[in-house]
């Protein structure tokens, strides 16, 4: 049985599916791009990236500024449904 109050990202948008999909557009590997966040000051295992990837894990502010940056992208492009 799912604990409904443990739900993390909302249905319609899945910024970690978002994540994803740019990173594979820009040919990075998600151990690649957890050293650049890490290199960028960051501080994310790559279990911790994996679980924002899938959903499972929110992402920060401070995380997502820095994905935009690796990613060239503007915030508005991971909150895409």
């Amino acid at each position: 049985m799912v604990n409904e109050s443990r739900i993390i990202q909302v249905n319609d948008i899945n910024i970690g599916a978002n994540i994803a999909r740019l990173r594979k557009q820009a040919g990075i590997k998600q151990t690649e791009i957890v050293t650049m966040l890490q290199l960028a000051g960051y501080d994310i295992s790559t279990f911790s990236y994996n679980r924002i990837e899938k959903g499972t894990q929110n992402p920060t502010v401070s995380f997502l500024l820095h994905i935009c940056n690796i990613l060239s992208c503007d915030m508005n492009t991971l909150f895409q449904p």
